[in-house]
């Protein structure tokens, strides 16, 4: 296990009571996190970022410090080189997308500290 997270290996989305931030670490994992999001109906939000994004890897520890505070949603970090097929769709970095009931209900582009806490304020 990283320290970043854990990789989605169960049949539903863990209860995210220590801040716990789920890796998607290649595009067969992550089609079972989108599978696991659609069927488990817990609210989630996915970062998709990459390794070599500047601004991706300044807001990364925030998002898993943001996890820790809002136990009722999980969280899934996704590399967009480590899941080329499944992020195909995915044109800046970072892209934060917000599921409720197993339906994605919202998107913020970029970083920002404060908006990504009020979005997830408001989708927790």
């Amino acid at each position: 296990m990283s320290e970043e997270g854990e990789k989605a290996e169960s049949s539903k989305l863990p209860v995210n009571e220590k801040g716990k931030l789920m890796t998607a670490t290649s595009d067969e994992n992550l089609k079972d996190i989108f599978h696991m999001i659609r069927m488990s109906k817990t609210p989630a939000v996915i970062n998709y970022g990459a390794s070599w994004c500047r601004v991706c890897n300044q807001i990364l520890p925030t998002f898993q410090d943001l996890s820790k505070k809002f136990p009722k949603l999980s969280f899934v970090y996704a590399d967009i080189d480590e899941c080329p097929e499944t992020t195909q769709n995915i044109r800046y970095t970072p892209t934060f997308h917000f599921y409720r009931d197993g339906e994605r209900v919202d998107e913020m582009f970029g970083g920002g500290e404060e908006r990504l806490h009020d979005r997830l304020w408001l989708h927790s």
